[in-house]
């Protein structure tokens, strides 16, 4: 699969979304200044979210309307109180798609309704993500897949049984590429709670591709997923943590998203193949730097060999050290001196 031309898959690269969310904190300059960050620390995308207050939630500061969890790091304001803080202003959207396609990557988003999608599709992005809250829309899923274009669906909380309904809706309505993410829906999310061998069960499970949307600081758990075939890695990104905005917490900041880029494709190259033995004509040579067996004292011919006068050391021109019980007691058929490789044709 591709999106913009990019191809996806795991003989490629990893594919890195960098996640803008609401860190543009309500400037257009600012998220001007994010799509050039992202492009200059090497993501292949940025994503935005496309979403209104109304169209996430109602408009009341009560009851389950209210944040009140005090583990939340979005505690003591209302959801749409929120979401007026995050959201990207739609007229935005087109600006900052523009930015992105000067600097040679995707943009696309997240829609939360079908409004979105109407709305996406006149800006005719080249693809879908599907948060993991809206996992379980399967509406908003069956809109998205009939666009024909790519869909990354977030799975954060949600069961085998959703993620199959969700699947299988997609292509039941025309999706032919689709993504899986395995997701941690905390924020930010720990470790030690990631899980990331799921990101290789779920593709034997689902025949798609997937990846990872990761919520933990660092890099770390996103270069575990690429090493268990992970081929989608998202991030949240922020310009800096200390300037705040609604994701900053748990995004990165420039020089760690250059650094996830750098690392992830620094594991997708490790994984290589299955291979035993020198990888390369470099590797060959360094065979000379092993251990080998060498004459440490002149000798006379017919002086037999001993442990004083026959070692095993570097570099690695004489017969394996393998070979040593076997030539001890030996003779030499000649004057040999010290430093000597020794070989089968100095042997009586």
């Amino acid at each position: 699969m591709q999106i913009d031309g990019r191809q996806i898959g795991r003989d490629q690269r990893p594919y890195i979304i960098a996640e803008m969310s609401g860190n543009h904190n309500q400037s257009l300059d600012r998220a001007f200044a994010l799509v050039d960050a992202a492009a200059a620390a090497g993501a292949d995308a940025l994503k935005l979210q496309t979403y209104t207050p109304d169209t996430m939630t109602l408009d009341l500061a009560e009851g389950e309307f209210f944040i009140s969890d005090p583990d939340s790091i979005w505690k003591g304001q209302s959801a749409h109180q929120l979401y007026e803080r995050a959201y990207t202003p739609w007229d935005w959207h087109a600006p900052i798609m523009a930015r992105a396609k000067g600097h040679g990557i995707a943009c696309f988003s997240s829609p939360f309704d079908e409004s979105a999608v109407d709305f996406l599709e006149s800006l005719d992005v080249p693809a879908y993500k599907i948060a993991s809250f809206e996992c379980i829309d399967l509406p908003l899923i069956r809109r998205v897949a009939q666009t024909g274009k790519p869909v990354i669906i977030s799975t954060g909380m949600a069961t085998v049984s959703e993620i199959d309904e969700a699947v299988s809706a997609a292509r039941e309505n025309g999706a032919a590429d689709i993504v899986l993410l395995k997701c941690t829906s905390t924020y930010p999310a720990s470790p030690a709670d990631t899980n990331v061998r799921t990101v290789a069960h779920m593709r034997d499970l689902f025949g798609c591709e997937t990846g990872l949307s990761d919520h933990t600081m660092g890099v770390g758990a996103a270069i575990a997923a690429v090493a268990l075939g992970a081929s989608v890695i998202e991030k949240h990104f922020t310009l800096d943590r200390a300037g705040g905005g609604v994701d900053s917490t748990f995004s990165l900041e420039p020089a760690e998203l250059s650094s996830l880029v750098t690392e992830t494709e620094r594991a997708w190259q490790a994984l290589g193949k299955i291979h035993y033995g020198p990888a390369t004509e470099k590797e060959a040579r360094s065979r000379r730097r092993r251990r080998s067996l060498y004459i440490a004292k002149d000798l006379q011919a017919g002086d037999t060999l001993t442990p004083e006068n026959l070692r095993r050391i570097r570099p690695g021109h004489g017969l394996p050290p393998k070979y040593f019980d076997v030539v001890l007691g030996r003779r030499v058929n000649r004057s040999v001196k010290r430093g000597t490789p020794l070989s089968w044709d100095l042997l009586q």
